[in-house]
């Protein structure tokens, strides 16, 4: 198990995304900020190209297309599947910079049985907060 948003979770996550499904057409550089976390506000990035995690790692990513700013808890909650994130953003525990359209396009990621199991895979390697 590794500490969630820590490096060694980052190169879990990538090894567990190598089990999703390439999808011709979605690519997204997804840069995300989670406040308030016991090690101050910490940033990371996905680098998707076609449906894929090619980069997930601390820090930032040139030229972000979206930025997620969410607290440590709600995405604690939301990395864990135990809140929705279309349901996170809708009651504004999401602020999203950016073209929201291209995050639009992973919907149909986030909601397929293999992003649920990958989803499920990394809870399992995360620990609890």
């Amino acid at each position: 198990m590794a500490k969630w948003l820590s490096k060694e979770w980052m190169e879990k996550v990538a090894l567990l995304s190598a089990t999703q499904p390439e999808r011709l057409g979605v690519n997204l550089r997804l840069q995300f900020k989670i406040t308030d976390t016991q090690d101050g506000d910490i940033l990371y990035f996905w680098d998707i190209v076609n449906g894929q995690l090619a980069r997930c790692e601390l820090g930032e990513i040139e030229d972000p297309e979206v930025t997620l700013i969410e607290h440590s808890g709600d995405a604690y909650e939301i990395q864990m599947g135990n809140l929705d994130m279309t349901d996170a953003f809708m009651q504004g525990k999401i602020n999203i910079e950016g073209d929201i359209t291209k995050l639009m396009s992973l919907l149909p990621i986030t909601n397929s049985e293999e992003f649920q199991a990958f989803q499920r895979e990394v809870a399992a390697v995360t620990n609890p907060m």
